[in-house]
């Protein structure tokens, strides 16, 4: 799940799990017996078959013999024409590079409808028409027992990587009316450029409506709509199929309190930090919820109750959180205006649960 940030990724750990996958992380094959493996731990397991998916490489002997030049992520190199560096000479699909959308940088990404697309493209090249590749931001999804898992433009740790500043968004929301049956929860995750508000990519995962969030974020992007534009967009609804506040406009309206200063909020990974500096945990969920499971070492002091027992908060800044983030929001807003300094645990408690143990 490489393009998958962690806590998202634990979503699908869990379900592999749930089906009988006993998952080793973190762990490299060391060999192959006749009837099992070893690790690189020195365990050594079973097994009558072994698949290695271990990724793509592309397959560019015949390119090297006609002396085509490769780019730096050992594809043929092309330009937006896809001409190769040899006069006459066109190459499309998995062993060609394409253009990164976020950064027009050479990237490898083998996807049929990259690959499809690019056949029409250069079809009306060698016909003569103004035909030209387009960037991609390598939106994909696959399943995994029964959950749907997709991704468009870049993840987290890649921005990281490169060192480039992003805010990120969790919301958990119901795929459709929860009034109607088998609604189903989802989890996405936006990341935003915070001065630009450009969407740099997002990644969902659940079991209904994730492909169809995924695709609209993907369009968004090609279409260089701002974040907080996501709360304007008109999308289809009837309960069956969405709700009234569809999981995309949720997104925008996020960025938009986000953006304006109307909250604050930190990410999972940035709570240890936190407390370690003095800071308090505050759980604003039910009583209920506190009991099945909660923050080590939060307070817990419901929403509602939250007016009346401000003398019982801490003498320290707060990090809020909830079950989702919406009554953190709120939680935030209200201690705002009695001159209280707090912040809303992103996603709240379920992207929390998501971290890497």
């Amino acid at each position: 799940m490489a393009p998958l940030d962690p806590e998202m990724a634990d979503i699908v750990h869990r379900r592999l799990r749930d089906n009988g996958i006993d998952l080793r992380l973190g762990r490299a094959l060391a060999s192959i017996g006749p009837d099992d493996i070893a690790l690189d731990d020195a365990t050594r397991l079973p097994a009558d078959l072994v698949l290695l998916a271990i990724g793509v490489r592309p397959d560019t002997a015949l390119a090297r013999t006609a002396g085509l030049a490769l780019g730096p992520h050992g594809g043929i190199a092309v330009d937006e024409r896809m001409r190769t560096s040899v006069e006459h000479i066109h190459a499309i699909g998995d062993a060609a590079e394409k253009t990164d959308a976020l950064t027009a940088a050479p990237a490898l990404v083998p996807l049929a409808n990259t690959a499809n697309r690019q056949g029409r493209g250069l079809a009306d090249v060698l016909a003569g028409l103004p035909g030209r590749d387009r960037p991609v931001l390598g939106t994909a999804i696959v399943g995994v027992f029964g959950l749907q898992a997709a991704t468009t433009g870049w993840n987290e740790k890649r921005l990281k990587a490169a060192d480039r500043p992003y805010r990120a968004i969790h919301t958990h929301p119901f795929a459709h009316a929860t009034y109607y049956p088998r609604a189903a929860q989802m989890s996405l995750k936006l990341l935003v450029d915070p001065d630009t508000d450009e969407i740099l990519g997002a990644q969902g995962v659940g079991e209904d409506g994730v492909d169809k969030r995924i695709d609209v974020i993907a369009t968004a992007i090609a279409g260089a709509i701002p974040a907080r534009r996501l709360a304007d967009l008109e999308l289809a609804y009837a309960p069956a199929y969405g709700v009234a506040k569809d999981p995309i406009n949720m997104l925008g309206y996020v960025d938009q309190n986000l953006a304006d200063g109307l909250t604050r909020s930190v990410q999972w990974h940035e709570v240890p930090d936190l407390v370690a500096g003095g800071a308090r945990l505050v759980d604003v969920r039910t009583p209920a919820e506190y009991a099945a499971g909660a923050i080590d070492g939060a307070v817990n002091i419901p929403l509602d109750d939250l007016r009346a027992r401000l003398d019982d908060l801490p003498d320290a800044d707060l990090v809020v959180y909830c079950a989702v983030g919406i009554r953190g929001h709120i939680a935030c807003r209200l201690l705002a205006q009695t001159g209280r300094r707090a912040v809303n645990l992103d996603g709240g408690y379920a992207t929390w649960i998501g971290r890497p143990q």
